[in-house]
């Protein structure tokens, strides 16, 4: 039997609430993050100055611009704890945005895959060779939330 697989990448496309870009606010840290991109970019410099220069960027290809920026100092242990970001990130999101638990949980056993060239990591590669690890955090989140 063929998997079904849900492609996800722009946040103007079907599925584009999947996105990191999508314009949905969360709170997390006492603050409003504009998107989860927002967030999860500022924590790289989590404690710094440059944790709030990220969280008010206008819009999450800024914030996205900024947290790649190597002459902001990256936290030592980001590595280890950017999946674990993502997924604090991903929770706050699909939990505080009914409608979007709503679309996610819709997808029932799909496999969701950010279909994109420009990321091997977060990412399937653009060709499958990529980690989609975004892909894999919110079929995680899904479960999670089917138990709830």
């Amino acid at each position: 039997m063929e998997k079904n697989v849900i492609n996800f990448y722009l946040p103007t496309n079907k599925y584009g609430c999947f996105s990191n870009f999508s314009r949905h606010h969360i709170y997390l840290k006492d603050k409003v993050w504009k998107t989860s991109e927002h967030y999860f970019q500022a924590q790289k410099f989590d404690g710094t100055e440059f944790e709030e220069k990220v969280r008010i960027a206008p819009t999450p290809k800024d914030a996205a611009n900024l947290g790649r920026n190597r002459k902001f100092p990256l936290r030592r242990d980001w590595e280890e704890v950017k999946d674990d970001i993502m997924r604090e990130a991903l929770r706050a999101k699909f939990t505080q945005h009914k409608e979007l638990k709503k679309i996610l949980l819709e997808t029932g056993a799909a496999q969701l895959v950010e279909h994109t060239a420009n990321d091997r990591y977060w990412g399937d590669g653009g060709d499958g060779s990529g980690r989609n690890m975004l892909g894999l955090l919110l079929m995680e989140l899904r479960e999670e939330l089917k138990k709830e």
